[in-house]
C-alpha cells in the first residue's frame, strides 16, 4: 500500500522514523507540505517522492494521510475525497463543524472513498463506540498539560483551568492541542464536555476520560510523553497514526 502524507511536521517524521525501523507495514511514497523544504527533507530519508502538486497524491496513492492542520483538512480533503481516495484525517478539530463533516460523508458515500480517525492520545475509545448502542448519561474529558505544551505562561505553581465547556468549541479555541476531544465527540455522538488545564507540575500530556451509561462506568487515564519535535502533539497520536496504517494492511484486524 503507497501512502501520501499532506504535513511533514512530527507525526510525518515519527512515521519515517518507524519505516525506516522495518516497523510500517506501508509504503510512504509522496511527502507534501506548503514549507516544500520540509516535504524534501523527509522525502529523502524515506526515499520517497517530495512535491508541490497534491494531484501527485492523489493519482499515485492508495491511501493519504492529513497530519497538518485543521486548515489543510478544509482546504484539501474535499478535492481529495472527491477522486475518490481513502484518507486519513489526524487534525479531526476540523469535523466539529457539523457542516463541512456532512459534506465530506456525502462526498465520501458518492466516490466511494473512506474517511479514517485514528484514535490519537487517548484510551477506550473502542468502549465508548460500544456504549453508544446503549444509552450514554455522561461523558467528559479533561486535559492537563504542562505550561509550555498550551503556548501560555502559569505564575508559580498552581494549575490553571484555561478552558470549561464543550468540545466543538475548544477546538477552535485550541486548534492544535485537543483534538482528542473531538474524537472522543465522534465516537460518542456527544458534544463532549472539556476542561482544558496548565498545570506547571506535571511533565505529560495527560487525558482523563470518564463515562457512564447503560453499560456502566468507564475512567481511562492516559499520561502521554511529547513528541520531542513539538510539544503540543503527543507520542501516542504518531503510533496512533502508525498502527491505524498497520492495520489497514491485516487481513485480521483487532478491535472495532
Amino acid at each position: 500500500m503507497n501512502i501520501g502524507i499532506i504535513g511533514c511536521g512530527s507525526i510525518a517524521k515519527k512515521l519515517v522514523e518507524f519505516q525506516l525501523e522495518d516497523k510500517l507495514e506501508v509504503n510512504i511514497a509522496y511527502f507534501y507540505d506548503i514549507d516544500h523544504e520540509s516535504a524534501v527533507s523527509l522525502a529523502k530519508k524515506a526515499d520517497a517522492i517530495a512535491t508541490e502538486d497534491i494531484n501527485d497524491l492523489i493519482e499515485n496513492c492508495d491511501l493519504i494521510m492529513e497530519a497538518a492542520s485543521q486548515g489543510a483538512v478544509r482546504a484539501l480533503m474535499p478535492n481529495i475525497i472527491d477522486h475518490g481516495c481513502d484518507v486519513i484525517i489526524m487534525s479531526v478539530g476540523a469535523l466539529m463543524d457539523e457542516e463541512f463533516r456532512s459534506q465530506l460523508e456525502q462526498k465520501a458515500e458518492n466516490s466511494g472513498s473512506k474517511i479514517h480517525l485514528p484514535t490519537g492520545a487517548i484510551t477506550g475509545i473502542d468502549t465508548v463506540k460500544a456504549a453508544t448502542l446503549g444509552e450514554i448519561t455522561s461523558i467528559s474529558l479533561t486535559t492537563r498539560k504542562p505550561p509550555k505544551s498550551l503556548s501560555v505562561e502559569v505564575e508559580g505553581m498552581d494549575e490553571v483551568v484555561l478552558f470549561d465547556g464543550k468540545a466543538s468549541d475548544a477546538v477552535n479555541e485550541f486548534p492544535k492541542n485537543i483534538n482528542v476531544s473531538s474524537t472522543l465527540s465522534l465516537a460518542s455522538g456527544i458534544n463532549v464536555d472539556v476542561k482544558i488545564i496548565a498545570d506547571p507540575k506535571i511533565e505529560n500530556n495527560t487525558h482523563e476520560i470518564h463515562l457512564k451509561g447503560t453499560f456502566g462506568e468507564l475512567t481511562t487515564i492516559t499520561s502521554n510523553v511529547s513528541s520531542p519535535e513539538n510539544p503540543k502533539t503527543s507520542m501516542l497520536a504518531a503510533f496512533s497514526a502508525a498502527s491505524l496504517l498497520n492495520k489497514l494492511s491485516k487481513t485480521i484486524q483487532v478491535g472495532s
